[in-house]
C-alpha cells in the first residue's frame, strides 16, 4: 500500500458536511450547443489529495474553472469552509484562498522567474518602486521551502517546459491558499521531476491544504491521491478512497465500458523502405541519426527530455531542415527543406504541442481540418470544392468520434482529446504514406488513447509507415515494431519489439 493509500485509509472516516474544506453541489454549466456539467458534485477534505478522473470532455476542467472564478455556474452552489461563495473573477478566488495551476501554462516569457511569481504583488521600496532585491529574497525563500533549484533572475523564455511548470506550481503555492487545484501538472515533467512534485504535494497536504488533482496517469492516482471522484459526459459518477479500487475499476467507471486492449498492436505485413535516414543531423541539436522505416511499420522513438526526439521529427518534416546527412523516400533522395516539400512527398507530422503548433484555437473544427488539404485535390484553379471538402471533413470527424455538436464549433472549446483527434484527422485527409506522431496521446484520457492506438494500428495495416514518439514507456513498448532510443542528441540504439524492455530502453536513454 502506498503512502497516499495509507493516508486515505486513515482519513476516510465519515465526515459532517461542515468538516469539508470545499464542497460543490448540483453544479450545472452550459455552453452554446454543449451541456458541459449536469448536476455534478465534489467534496474536498482538508489535508487530502482528491483526484478528479474522467475522459476528455467529462467536465473536470470546467468544474475547476468554476471553482477558481473563471466561469460562473448556471446552477448549483459552492461552499468554502462551510460558507457559500460566488466569485466574480479569478482574483476573487485567489483572495479567498483558492489557487489553480492550469494545464496550459500562463507565464510571461520576457519576465524573470521572480517577476512571474510575484506579479501584481511585488514588494515596493520606500520610493514606491519594485524592490527587486526583496523580491529575489522572497523567491529564494519560497524555493528553499519547496526544494526548487532555479535562478529567480532567469527569464522564463529560457526555461524548459518542465521548469516552467515548476514555476507555475511555485507561483500557486506562493499565495498561501487553502485549496490548490492542479490540472495535469506532470504532463511535461520527467520521472525525477514528478517525484519532486509529489514531495511538494505531501508537504502541502501535511500543512492542511486541500489539493484537487486532475490527471490521466493512473500510476499517479495510486501514488499521491487519498480519494478520487469520477466524471463522465458532464455528470458525476462516484467517489471512492484510492485504497478501495483497482486501475481497471477506475477505467470502467470513466469510460462506461471495458477497455479490453489498451495497445491493440497487430502483426501486419511489413513492406518496402518508405523512409531512409542516413547520418542526419542538425547543428547543435542532434547528429548521426540512421534508420530505415518501412511501409506498415511503427518505429517508436524513446528518450528523456532533451534527447532530441522532437527536434528530429521537426527536421524530417522540414520545419528545421537538416544541416547534414541525407533523406530518401521510396528509394529516391530528397531534400526536405520545408513542410510544404514534406507534404508533397506525402508526409504528415502531428506536433507534440497541440495548443502552440497544432490547433488554431479561434477557428472552427472544419477550418482546422481543412488546413492541410486546401492546396490539394479539393481545389481547382483557385476554387474550393466546398461540398466535397465538407463531406470529407464530416466523415473524418465521425470516423474519429470527435465529440462536437457540429463542425462549426470553435476548436478551442473542445477537450484536449477531441482537439487531438481533429489534428490527426487533418493529416489523414491528406492520405499520407509517412506519418510522424510526436506525443499523440499526451494529456488525453484512457478512452481517447485507446481510440488513437486503434487508429494507428489500422493505418499500419493499410501500409502507412509510422514514427511514434512518446514519453510514456508502455505506449512505446506496446505499439512499436522497433524502438529507436536517443540520448542528448545521439541515437544510442534500436531494439526489436521482441527484445525491448523498459530496463533496456532506460539504459540506452541514459548513456
Amino acid at each position: 500500500m502506498t503512502t497516499g493509500q495509507l493516508h486515505a485509509a486513515e482519513s476516510h472516516a465519515p465526515l459532517m458536511a461542515t468538516d469539508y474544506l470545499l464542497t460543490a453541489e448540483n453544479i450545472r454549466k452550459e455552453f452554446p450547443g454543449v451541456l458541459a456539467l449536469d448536476g455534478v458534485e465534489l467534496k474536498l477534505r482538508r489535508s487530502s489529495v482528491h483526484a478528479l478522473m474522467g475522459e476528455n470532455g467529462a467536465g473536470k476542467s470546467t468544474l475547476m474553472k468554476i471553482i477558481a472564478g473563471i466561469y460562473k455556474p448556471d446552477a448549483g452552489r459552492i461552499r468554502l469552509k462551510g460558507n457559500e461563495i460566488s466569485f466574480q473573477s479569478p482574483l476573487d478566488a485567489l483572495e479567498s484562498g483558492i489557487s489553480m495551476i492550469h494545464q496550459e501554462l500562463n507565464l510571461m516569457d520576457y519576465m524573470t522567474v521572480a517577476e512571474n511569481i510575484w506579479i501584481r504583488r511585488e514588494p515596493l521600496n520606500r520610493f514606491g518602486f519594485v524592490d527587486h532585491d526583496e523580491m529575489r529574497r522572497m523567491t529564494q525563500a519560497l524555493f528553499r521551502r519547496l526544494r526548487i533549484d532555479l535562478d529567480p533572475d532567469a527569464e522564463v523564455r529560457d526555461l524548459s517546459v518542465a521548469n516552467r511548470q515548476i514555476v507555475e506550481i511555485a507561483k500557486a503555492v506562493s499565495y498561501g491558499s487553502d485549496v490548490l487545484i492542479m490540472d495535469e501538472p506532470t504532463s511535461a515533467l520527467t520521472e525525477r521531476e514528478v517525484d519532486h512534485l509529489f514531495e511538494i504535494i505531501r508537504d502541502l497536504r501535511a500543512q492542511g491544504i486541500g489539493i484537487v488533482y486532475i490527471t490521466h496517469k493512473m500510476n499517479e492516482l495510486f501514488e499521491i491521491a487519498d480519494e478520487f471522484s469520477i466524471f463522465r459526459d458532464g455528470r458525476y459518477i462516484s467517489t471512492h478512497a484510492a485504497c478501495d479500487v483497482t486501475c481497471d475499476d477506475i477505467i470502467r467507471m470513466m469510460v462506461g465500458r471495458e477497455l479490453t486492449q489498451m495497445f491493440p498492436k497487430e502483426e501486419v505485413p511489413i513492406g518496402d523502405v518508405a523512409l531512409s535516414v542516413k547520418n542526419v543531423g542538425l547543428d547543435g541539436v542532434f547528429q548521426g541519426v540512421n534508420f530505415d522505416l518501412r511501409a506498415g511499420e511503427i518505429l517508436g522513438i524513446a528518450g528523456l527530455i532533451g534527447s532530441g526526439r522532437s527536434s528530429l521529427a521537426a527536421t524530417l518534416f522540414g520545419v528545421t531542415p537538416a544541416t547534414s546527412g541525407s533523406i530518401a523516400i521510396a528509394g529516391n533522395d530528397v531534400v526536405i527543406d520545408s513542410p510544404a516539400t514534406a507534404m508533397r512527398h506525402q508526409m504528415a507530422f502531428l506536433t507534440e504541442d497541440r495548443k502552440v503548433s497544432g490547433c488554431l484555437l479561434s477557428l472552427s473544427i472544419l477550418e482546422n481540418l481543412q488546413l492541410a488539404v486546401l492546396q490539394d485535390k479539393y481545389v481547382t484553379n483557385g476554387f474550393v470544392h466546398e461540398k466535397e471538402l465538407f463531406s470529407a471533413c464530416d466523415e473524418m470527424a465521425r470516423k474519429l468520434r470527435v465529440k462536437t455538436p457540429n463542425l462549426q464549433e470553435i476548436i478551442g472549446n473542445l477537450s484536449g482529446g477531441n482537439q487531438q483527434k481533429v489534428l490527426i484527422g487533418r493529416w489523414l485527409l491528406n492520405k499520407p504514406r509517412i506519418l510522424i506522431l510526436d506525443e499523440p496521446t499526451r494529456g488525453i484520457d484512457v478512452g481517447a488513447k485507446a481510440e488513437i492506438h486503434r487508429l494507428v494500428t489500422e493505418l499500419a495495416r493499410e501500409g502507412v509507415a509510422i514514427i511514434l514518439i512518446s514519453s510514456e514507456m508502455p505506449e512505446v513498448l506496446g505499439m512499436s515494431d522497433r524502438i529507436m532510443v536517443m540520448h542528448e542528441g545521439r541515437m544510442t540504439g534500436i531494439l526489436d519489439r521482441s527484445e525491448a524492455t523498459q530496463v533496456k530502453i532506460m539504459e540506452l536513454a541514459s548513456r
